[in-house]
Parts: C-alpha cells; sequence; structure tokens
C-alpha cells in the first residue's frame, strides 16, 4: 500500500509512474488526498474535543472538592454535550479513515522509473540471456508426451481424482520432483537463506498483507466456513511471519527459504500453450525471500538475480531475463525480473521464476518496520523471488535433456535422483 504521505509530497510523480501501468490514476489520487485532508480534520477537531473535555473534568473535580458543587454541575452539562460531540466525530473518523483506505488498497504499487512502459509481455524487455539450445533428434516431443511414454507423469489421472490442472507423479517423475525441491532448497541455504516450513492456508489478514486481497480473489481458493485461503505462493505465508514486527536495524537482512505446493484458480485457458505441466492449479515451488534496509533493497534484487543464474547454469538450461513492461506488473511490485527457460521441443520460452522487489509496499500494508541508527521508525523492504518453481523447470528438463535412448538427468540433479537417465 501506497504511503499517503508519498502520494501527497510527490503527486505528480507517482500520477505519471502510475501511468507506466497504462492506469489514469488522477481522479484516484485527487479523492485519497482530499479524504485524508477530510481525516486529518476530523482529527483534528476530536483531538480539541477530547481536550477539552479532559480539561473540564479536572476542572469539576476541584469544583466538588471546594464545596462548589453547582458549578461543577453546570460543567457536567457542559462535557456531556462534549462526549456527544466527540462520539460523532469519532464515527466520522471511521467512515473517512475506512473509505481512504478502501481507495489506497486498490491503487496498486508505483513503479521504478526503469520498468519500460508497454501493455502485455510483448513489451517486456529482453535484458539478459545464457546457454545453448540443444539440437534435439528427429523424433523429439513436448513434455506431456514424454511424461506419458516413460510413465512419469499421469494428466488424465490427476483429472480422474480432481481435475484438469492437478497432475499425478510417478516412479521417476515423482523421485525427480523431489530432488529438484531437495536441490534447489540446498541451493538457498548454502546461499544463507533460512530454511521454514510454512502453512499452505492462510487467514484473510495475511492475504491482504502481501497484496493478494483483494486483488486477486478471484484466482484464490476460498475455505468458505473458516475463511481461509489456500496459498497461491511461499511469499504469502513467509512475507507474513513478519506482520505487525519492529524489528532493529541489526536484524537486517532476513532472508529465508521454503518449499509449499501452490494452488491457483487462474488457469482455465486451452492450447498447446498450457498444456501438461505449461498451466497447473496445483504446483511446487521453492521460494525465496528477504527483508531489507531501503539503502540496499536494489543490491539485494540483484544477488537474487544472480543466485537464480547460478542455478538455471548449473542446470545448463537456456534462458533468458525479463525486465517486465508496466502493463504485465503484478499489482505490488515496483519491478520484476521475470527468467524464463526455452523448451526446445515446444519452441517456446516459459517463465519459471519472478524476482521482485516491493520497495515499502508490502510493508506499510503489513505495518513492518524498524528502528533505524537514530531510533525512528521506519518501513522495511520486502523482496521475493521463485527459486524455482518446478513445473516449467521440470518440462525444460524432460524436453532439453531428451535422446533417442531416453531422458538424461542434469549432472547436477544425479546425486539427488540416485539415476543418470529415465528410460
Amino acid at each position: 500500500m501506497l504511503q499517503v504521505a508519498f502520494i501527497r509530497d510527490n503527486k505528480e510523480d507517482v500520477i505519471k509512474r502510475l501511468a507506466i501501468r497504462n492506469l489514469d490514476a488522477s481522479q484516484m489520487i485527487e479523492d485519497v488526498l482530499q479524504f485524508d485532508e477530510d481525516r486529518r480534520r476530523c482529527q483534528t477537531e476530536l483531538d480539541q474535543v477530547l481536550s477539552e473535555s479532559n480539561s473540564l473534568s479536572k476542572e469539576i473535580g476541584i469544583l466538588f472538592k471546594s464545596g462548589e458543587a453547582q458549578k461543577a454541575n453546570i460543567l457536567k452539562e457542559k462535557t456531556a454535550a462534549l462526549k456527544e460531540q466527540s462520539k460523532s466525530l469519532g464515527e466520522n473518523l471511521n467512515t473517512v479513515t475506512e473509505k481512504l483506505n478502501e481507495l489506497l488498497y486498490k491503487l496498486p504499487n508505483v513503479p521504478n522509473p526503469i520498468v519500460p512502459a508497454g501493455n502485455t509481455d510483448e513489451d517486456n524487455l529482453e535484458i539478459f540471456k545464457e546457454g545453448e539450445v540443444p539440437e534435439l533428434h528427429q523424433d523429439a516431443q513436448p513434455h506431456w508426451e514424454l511424461a506419458k511414454k516413460y510413465d512419469i507423469i499421469d494428466f488424465d489421472l490427476g483429472n480422474k481424482i480432481t481435475g484438469a490442472g492437478f497432475p499425478v507423479y510417478k516412479g521417476k517423475g515423482a523421485r525427480l520432483q523431489r530432488a529438484l525441491i531437495a536441490y534447489f532448497l540446498d541451493k538457498n541455504t548454502a546461499a544463507g537463506y533460512t530454511e521454514y516450513q510454512l502453512p499452505h492456508l492462510v487467514n484473510e489478514a495475511s492475504g491482504f498483507g502481501t497484496g493478494q486481497l483483494p486483488d486477486k480473489e478471484g484466482q484464490m481458493y476460498h475455505v468458505t466456513e473458516d475463511n481461509l485461503y489456500l496459498i497461491p505462493t511461499a511469499e504469502v505465508p513467509a512475507t507474513n511471519l513478519f506482520r505487525g514486527d519492529l524489528l532493529n536495524e541489526s536484524d537486517l537482512p532476513i532472508a529465508i527459504t521454503g518449499y509449499t505446493p501452490c494452488f491457483r484458480r487462474e488457469a482455465g485457458s486451452y492450447g498447446a500453450h498450457v498444456r501438461g505441466l505449461n498451466r497447473l492449479h496445483q504446483f511446487d515451488k521453492v521460494e525465496i525471500l528477504r527483508v531489507e534496509h531501503p539503502n540496499r533493497s536494489y543490491d539485494a534484487l540483484e544477488e537474487m538475480v544472480n543466485h537464480i543464474k547460478g542455478i538455471l547454469q548449473e542446470l545448463k538450461l537456456p534462458y533468458r531475463i525479463l525486465r517486465l513492461c508496466g502493463g504485465d506488473l503484478g499489482f505490488t511490485s515496483a519491478i520484476t525480473y521475470d527468467f524464463e527457460v526455452f523448451s526446445t521441443a515446444q519452441n517456446r520460452w516459459l517463465e519459471i521464476s519472478s524476482v521482485s522487489n516491493f520497495e515499502t509496499f508490502q510493508a506499510n500494508r503489513l505495518k513492518l518496520r524498524f528502528k533505524n541508527a537514530n531510533g525512528k521508525k521506519e518501513l522495511a523492504h520486502t523482496l521475493n523471488g521463485s527459486s524455482l518453481a518446478l513445473p516449467r523447470v521440470l518440462a525444460g528438463i524432460l524436453e532439453n535433456y531428451q535422446t533417442e535412448d531416453g531422458i538424461e538427468i542434469p549432472e547436477a540433479l544425479i546425486p539427488y535422483t540416485g539415476f543418470n537417465i529415465i528410460q
């Protein structure tokens, strides 16, 4: 959530930068500032009434002690009127504050100035590419055909049990999936991230804290009776570990990692681009998250990008990095870098990671602060990234490592799988 003081001090810049998202926020910003002015006026009037009421209460006590009951009773009538006035002002203040917060919850984060303008993913900016695309044999197949051929992933069985988008991993497919999770976690912990096992359901406050609510409410599975949500990513429970916390500057940086299944209702379109593992309702992902001092959050972002680069280099997968344009930027993000692996059999790029800096946007919603060296309270910066999302990494491995004799296993994963080929 944007801070009102920031909007007030940078009104024109906020409107200009939100326009990068193809959002004309002029009227919303005007409304925010008007509601804030009304809120501050109500607060000032309420403070004055409460101050006067307190002064009169003290005076009444003195009058009663000195035997001047008649004067005291006159003042008591006045305090009763002030009490009614303060009640009315309090109700007005709550109403205005709620309206202000409703507007603030609808405003997305302000993009970093280097975020390119654009409307769709076609306008994203490629900033890095690495790895050779392998030349596959003549009968090379996409991963959903390979999964059937080697009996390692059963999409039909998942559809029978639950529905489309819930695959069943079998035999070496399940072992490869488990190997990837362990490998990613080991790489992350070796880089200084502390591993957490996190809940797979969160409450409404957690969804609001990281910005999934109200923005993505329709994309999350909702357990209505308990008013809980299945997590769309480990980012939600991981970031909410620190909701409402006041940290010391010496606590920063905080770096954590965790594996969770992820649940998203958004899948549902048809065609080859969503076949197999390309888009699922349930999938596994290992996440990395940082809570940083504002002065070094962009250094941390670069470190996270380089960390994921190193993993893909070890897996020897061809990949590229995109800086997302304003039209493709997530609601809470100030800047996002997407990693995509090249699927040779499908001849297309598949997104496997998003690494984002949210600056103070999530921290403001979470009330996540720290005391700086001067003892002043500041909002922290939060960052997170996939390290990595498994389905499309697995798809990339199956397709790029296929041979006429079977699917070879990347060398870095063999100690985790216990086998070097799927036949």
